[in-house]
């Protein structure tokens, strides 16, 4: 399988490399806008592969827009033929408590643009209500439900990621988001933006999250940055059989 890895900084991108590692680095690609990716190739692979697995990284900055921009560009300059297989968002998130706490990993089964909308008198109204377009990509069922499997050591939870383009900082606004998406597990800033531009070039999309915080007021010293990381880190090398399956 080729995958695509998109990080939002270079520690979530260094700490998914690290985690690859039955996977020999391959080099630095340069691509158009400044962005540089990380190759890394299995090859040893699995008895009846045919093609060499591959994972390229790359952190593709903060936020939806700067996310799918990234993606896209990364995506029309695949050196592959056929192409990737597979886009992943992977980083670190806020986590929804009880569902997620610090330290856990969360799998998307749908990535939701939570904050993709307008606001009434009456409430949120999403993009589908406006009749603009839409707000929820959701990865491939069998998928997304293997990878979590494999994660369930982490422990790993199977839900709905948000994506926002404004961390939540309050107890007020979480409230908000959990009436509107009360299965949801964890908050992030990128996950849509990825799958938006995956789905563009006809590639399946998922999320992976490891939970550095709890959603709710903002309080930055009780942030576990590292244990997050090393959470993320240890996702990536669980998931490399997943990687190295059949596309």
């Amino acid at each position: 399988m080729r995958v695509l890895v998109v990080t939002a900084v270079a520690a979530e991108a260094d700490a998914v490399a690290a985690g690859l590692g039955r996977y020999a680095a391959s080099g630095v690609r340069e691509l158009t806008g400044g962005y540089e990716m990380t190759g890394h190739a299995q090859y040893t692979p699995r008895p009846g592969s045919v093609q060499i697995p591959v994972v390229d990284v790359l952190a593709g900055g903060v936020g939806p827009t700067a996310a799918a921009v990234a993606t896209a560009t990364a995506l029309a300059a695949s050196p592959y033929d056929p192409p990737y297989h597979l886009v992943v968002s992977a980083g670190i998130g806020g986590g929804f408590l009880p569902h997620a706490p610090i330290g856990s990993l969360v799998v998307a089964d749908s990535m939701i643009a939570a904050d993709l909308g307008a606001d009434s008198p009456d409430g949120f109204a999403a993009v589908e209500e406006l009749g603009f377009g839409r707000s929820v990509h959701r990865p491939p069922a069998e998928l997304a439900a293997r990878m979590a499997a494999v994660l369930n050591a982490g422990p790993a939870l199977l839900a709905p990621v948000l994506t926002v383009s404004t961390a939540t900082g309050t107890a007020a606004r979480a409230a908000e988001l959990t009436a509107r998406h009360p299965r949801a597990a964890a908050e992030a800033m990128e996950g849509y933006g990825v799958a938006e531009a995956a789905a563009v070039h006809g590639v399946p999309c998922t999320e992976v999250r490891a939970i550095s915080n709890a959603v709710g007021p903002r309080d930055r010293p009780s942030w576990r940055i590292g244990q997050a990381l090393e959470s993320l880190r240890n996702a990536f090398t669980l998931l490399t059989p997943v990687f190295e399956e059949p596309s």
